[in-house]
């Protein structure tokens, strides 16, 4: 009975501790602040905070000792970090990215139910209504700021490839209207591409990606032959793209007069409304429209997703093996200072200041470690150029973006570790008979 007792016991505690892990992994930073200055203030106030403090400062006191089995913590602790930053960083920089190439005052048209433009096409009379729908922005002519435009895939010999190793970039169709509605894309090199002409310009993403796309060079898209005439820079997604004229794309690809989306900047972001509201009225017209920051933002979760869950499974096996090395060298320091610990509750100290301080120790080591991958992981991947596909078309070239929030969250991850790493063996320490400790020492 006694046995079973212990089993449910222990199990309880178990259950506890995973649930209080997973509260301590969503809690937001302003509520962590709060408790740890709630902890600060019950160390400063209370008999027993005095006394955890002072067992703290004991055990602190001789790390150096023990040096050799408390670098097994930190660098355990350090490895789970900063895997989990640099995957969380591939995934924050993804997102991103995808999210600076939309705005809310620019709408994309796409046919009904289409998830990306790949997968929509227009015909050439739902795009002369759609260009005259109300709210959208009109040039210094009068002419309607909306570029009609052919995406597809297209292949191309990688940079870093073998001889026969291609990558899928997305060849965008594009207008004289297409520069306006984009004011961001800047040319850095060369010119832009003639009308009727097989030219194209690429953006800076897809040159470091692909190659064969430097500027004067010729490159095979299809079965056809295209002169690289210029390079451009947008700061976003548009970057890992080529642009051509849409009218010879079109003629290339076999599509004749039909377009795959609208993309219209508007007089406004609250001009988007009334312009969603007169496409859906309009019986002529079978479309959904979305602002560009919307579209972009949702073409970005299903992959930002998948890298967290990527990210946490590794960083969660990691952990375990961390945190099994933490109860191993915490185990180890609790027995080779039972007599320091049996010597302290003889003279009146009681089991949470010690149960306080083995944790507040373990913890501390876990928070170096954290920093210490933390560093490492903005040190190697911030700012550290990858590509994926994206929309299923083309591969999207992306920076790695360590932010705080990043950091902040691999920190949480280290004092979650090594808060279940000294929790055990505080418990064992605070359990540990003070005659028998005495008379083993």
């Amino acid at each position: 009975m006694n046995k079973l007792k212990s089993f449910f016991g222990g199990l309880g505690l178990v259950l506890l501790v995973a649930l209080g892990l997973v509260a301590w992994l969503a809690l937001p930073w302003y509520a962590l602040l709060a408790l740890a200055v709630a902890f600060a203030l019950w160390m400063l106030l209370s008999r027993r905070g005095r006394q955890a403090s002072s067992v703290t400062q004991v055990g602190v006191s001789t790390l150096r000792q023990r040096l050799g089995s408390s670098s097994v913590i930190v660098i355990g602790i350090a490895g789970v970090v900063a895997v989990l930053v640099a995957m969380l960083a591939m995934a924050e920089g993804y997102r991103e990215t995808l999210r600076r190439s939309g705005s809310e005052d620019t709408a994309i048209v796409l046919r009904g139910a289409s998830a990306a433009e790949v997968m929509s096409t227009l015909n050439h009379d739902s795009i002369n209504v759609i260009a005259q729908a109300p709210g959208i922005a009109r040039d210094a002519q009068g002419r309607p700021i909306a570029s009609a435009e052919l995406v597809v895939a297209a292949n191309m010999p990688l940079r870093d490839g073998g001889p026969d190793e291609d990558g899928s970039v997305q060849l965008r169709g594009v207008g004289e209207q297409a520069w306006a509605v984009r004011p961001n894309v800047k040319l850095v090199e060369g010119r832009r591409f003639n009308t009727g002409m097989r030219e194209i310009v690429v953006g800076v993403g897809a040159q470091r990606q692909f190659r064969g796309l430097e500027v004067g060079k010729q490159v095979r898209i299809g079965s056809d032959q295209w002169t690289v005439v210029g390079a451009f820079s947008s700061g976003d997604a548009m970057e890992s793209e080529v642009w051509a004229d849409a009218e010879v794309v079109a003629t290339t690809y076999r599509r004749g007069s039909t377009r795959t989306s609208v993309t219209a900047r508007l007089d406004s972001a609250k001009s988007f409304k009334p312009f969603k509201a007169a496409l859906a009225g309009d019986p002529r017209l079978d479309t959904d429209a979305t602002t560009t920051l919307e579209y972009f933002s949702k073409q970005s979760e299903q992959m930002v997703k998948i890298i967290r869950v990527i990210g946490i499974v590794v960083g969660a096996i990691m952990a375990i093996g961390a945190i099994f090395g933490a109860l191993n060298t915490m185990f180890a320091t609790v027995a080779t200072r039972a007599r320091e610990i049996a010597t302290l509750r003889a003279i009146g100290f009681r089991s949470v200041p010690v149960v306080i301080a083995v944790m507040l120790e373990t913890m501390l080591l876990a928070l170096v470690g954290g920093l210490i991958g933390g560093a490492l992981a903005w040190l190697i991947f911030n700012g550290y150029t990858a590509s994926t596909i994206a929309g299923g078309v083309g591969q999207l070239t992306f920076e790695f973006k360590v932010t705080p929030a990043v950091m902040w969250t691999g920190l949480k991850w280290a004092l979650a570790i090594g808060f279940v790493g000294g929790l055990f063996p505080a418990l064992r320490a605070a359990r540990l008979p003070v005659t028998d400790a005495l008379r083993a020492a």
